[in-house]
């Protein structure tokens, strides 16, 4: 009898090596998750002493340095800028349009953009600016 216990066959899963793999895998893809979605445009703001914050919703406008307009993260082109915030103004009305203009673009094209926006039904603007670092003495 003891010789039958001894010849018999194991059919139990080891999941630890599963179980290592699948932890590897998580650590990877928390990591490289947060890369993935920020994607920023980078842009370099003009500097300013204070700053005022809304947590609400806005509508941002970002232009890079070599002209392109961004809404909301997404490039589009000016012609098609007035009727893409008309469709967001008209789900609120009281939405402010935040410009992130580079510091290099003409200002020409950053009025262009608030007229447009204006146009589309935009009352409240900013603009975007960086705040510099205070060093103490």
């Amino acid at each position: 009898m003891s010789k039958n216990k001894r010849n018999k066959v194991v059919a139990d899963i080891n999941i630890t090596p599963f179980t290592d793999v699948v932890l590897v895998l998580l650590i990877i893809f928390m990591i490289t998750t947060p890369m993935l979605s920020q994607h920023e445009i980078k842009v370099n703001l003009p500097k300013a002493e204070k700053m005022e914050t809304d947590d609400a919703k806005n509508i941002e406008v970002t232009i890079d340095k070599d002209g392109l307009v961004y809404l909301n993260g997404s490039q589009i082109h000016i012609a098609y800028f007035e009727d893409a915030v008309k469709n967001l103004i008209s789900k609120n009305p009281e939405k402010p349009v935040i410009i992130k203009g580079d510091k290099t673009v003409q200002y020409d094209l950053v009025i262009q953009v608030m007229d447009k926006a204006k146009k589309a039904g935009a009352s409240k603007f900013a603009l975007a600016v960086e705040m510099p670092d205070k060093k103490s003495i």
